[in-house]
């Protein structure tokens, strides 16, 4: 699987929203398939400021994520624990 830079593929779809080249005549220049680069055009369109982040900083929202489901993989058990005791407690009214 080939990999791509952020400003190859920036560059990619710069010429074809911005010059008008077509998909088809691009992808066959650069050897990608078509839906490599219908996927690009459409990732650039959602936010161009934070399209394709590559090994640097996520997207915000992808960084949000990944605190959130950390936070949640630590606190799982801990609700279990709680879970589990409350349980012996109504159980056991002594």
């Amino acid at each position: 699987r080939r990999r791509f830079s952020r400003e190859f593929k920036q560059e990619v779809v710069r010429l074809v929203k911005d010059q008008g080249i077509s998909i088809a005549k691009a992808t066959k220049h650069l050897d990608l398939h078509d839906n490599v680069l219908h996927k690009w055009v459409r990732t650039y369109d959602a936010d161009p400021a934070h399209a394709f982040p590559g090994p640097g900083p996520l997207m915000p929202e992808l960084t949000e994520m990944l605190v959130l489901r950390n936070e949640i993989r630590k606190l799982k058990p801990a609700r279990d624990i709680l879970n589990k005791a409350a349980k012996y407690f109504a159980s056991n009214p002594n």
